[in-house]
């Protein structure tokens, strides 16, 4: 996903941070070499599960992750365009991502994704599976650790479309 001499920013939606919760590996965010990950106020008011709610916090004050503003008269123009359409949250991470050329991170699907293919393209969007292979690219999670974290969003209905990270390498 990135190359040695370059710094992905990665604006993150609430889908994806709560499945890494749910799995324990929100820290997973700060161990990965060429990344950093935002997270737009909008997705952590969509956080509400208080045990969630404190690991995020921890995650902000920890610095792996850090928050992001929809600030700029483009992103604004943006941001409410795209409320029409989606919630406050997804809106806020496509937003970002457009208007500053970042990746996003989000497990969205139907007009959220059509919207982020034409807006950013394709390349430039972030599945919780795809956070996952990188880490094991970069040998911070096993592919049998992997494997587990798979079975467990699944539990969650989270299912992704292969039966081991392991067909991915």
């Amino acid at each position: 996903m990135a190359t040695n001499a370059e710094t992905i920013v990665v604006v993150t939606d609430a889908n994806v941070l709560i499945n890494l919760l749910r799995i324990g590996q929100l820290p997973l965010l700060g161990k990965l070499d060429a990344y950093r990950f935002l997270v737009p106020e909008e997705v952590v008011a969509e956080v509400t599960d208080p045990d969630q709610r404190e690991a995020l916090s921890s995650a902000l004050a920890a610095g792996y992750l850090r928050q992001a503003v929809v600030d700029t008269m483009e992103s604004l123009a943006l941001f409410a365009e795209l409320r029409d359409v989606m919630g406050r949250g997804e809106a806020a991470c496509l937003a970002l991502a457009a208007t500053t050329g970042c990746h996003i991170a989000s497990d969205e699907k139907k007009r959220f994704r059509r919207r982020a293919v034409e807006l950013i393209g394709e390349e430039r969007i972030v599945r919780t599976e795809g956070i996952l292979l990188e880490a094991i690219r970069q040998g911070r999670i096993s592919v049998a650790e992997a494997d587990g974290f798979k079975e467990a969003l699944a539990a969650n209905r989270y299912s992704m479309p292969f039966q081991s990270f392991s067909d991915l390498l």
